[in-house]
């Protein structure tokens, strides 16, 4: 078994490993991938076609670039089942209360909470590109990861047509109760999410990608609570509109990024 290191300069979140991947999903010679964040580094485990490999990794732009191969000894990587098990358990939560926030959004005429509904369903698509596309061809993941990445950009797109309506238009005081409810509930969700990766104490990158997303969850349901506070505070729906435009910011970022897996 051949042992690749190699530094990636331009890997620094989550969705550079993930178009990684996507890319060194046709190698069906590669046993193992060890991603660093941290370090900028990924270690390749393969049989064979170290020169494709590295090709692969050079002509995705990212900075790739080989350290070393060596030969190293067979041999057995940990079993996967466990990690999809935690992984099935994030999509599921997120795409539920994307449900539970759409629709509350909409009652309480809160963007901040539609935003957020959109975020959720941005992390779910992540997950669910991941664990679809298992045993798929790549052809498939990428146009999975197309058909997400565009329809994420529509929707965001028309929330924020709805919040410059919103701003110049008459305005619609959100339910400002709705709102800290449903965020608190969300909030214990990715809370309750962000402690069982942590139990599983992996350090497979993609698991602490994970940790990474529903981190940045639990961030902006905190956003959503205060703008509930403000909005009766100030008795005005410009906190609730100022954090659903800045959430429907982070859904395009996070739409850019899925739509790099389809390349």
């Amino acid at each position: 078994m051949l042992k690749s290191e190699f530094e990636i300069s331009k890997m620094d979140c989550p969705s550079e490993e993930a178009i990684i991947r996507t890319s060194l999903g046709q190698f069906d010679t590669i046993k193992h991938l060890d991603f660093n964040l941290e370090k900028r580094t990924l270690i390749v485990f393969h049989n064979d076609q170290a020169s494709e490999i590295e090709k692969s990794i050079i002509d995705l732009n990212l900075g790739g670039r080989l350290q070393s191969t060596t030969e190293v000894e067979d041999q057995e990587f940990e079993s996967s089942s466990n990690q999809r098990k935690l992984l099935w358990t994030v999509l599921i939560i997120n795409f539920v209360f994307f449900g539970i926030e759409m629709s509350t959004g909409l009652i309480s005429k809160s963007m901040g909470l539609v935003a957020d509904s959109l975020d959720m369903l941005a992390d779910s698509f992540v997950y669910g590109i991941s664990l679809i596309a298992v045993g798929g061809t790549i052809a498939r993941k990428k146009n999975i990861a197309k058909l997400a990445g565009y329809f994420q950009i529509a929707l965001a797109l028309i929330g924020f047509v709805e919040i410059v309506r919103r701003f110049i238009g008459e305005e619609n005081m959100p339910d400002f109760r709705i709102m800290i409810i449903v965020s608190v509930f969300a909030l214990i969700a990715n809370a309750t999410c962000l402690y069982l990766l942590q139990k599983s104490k992996s350090e497979e990158a993609h698991m602490k990608a994970t940790m990474i997303f529903t981190s940045n969850d639990i961030i902006i349901n905190t956003g959503v609570i205060i703008a509930g506070i403000l909005v009766i505070w100030l008795n005005s729906s410009w906190p609730d509109l100022i954090v659903g435009a800045i959430v429907f910011l982070l859904v395009l970022q996070g739409a850019a990024r899925i739509l790099k897996l389809g390349r």
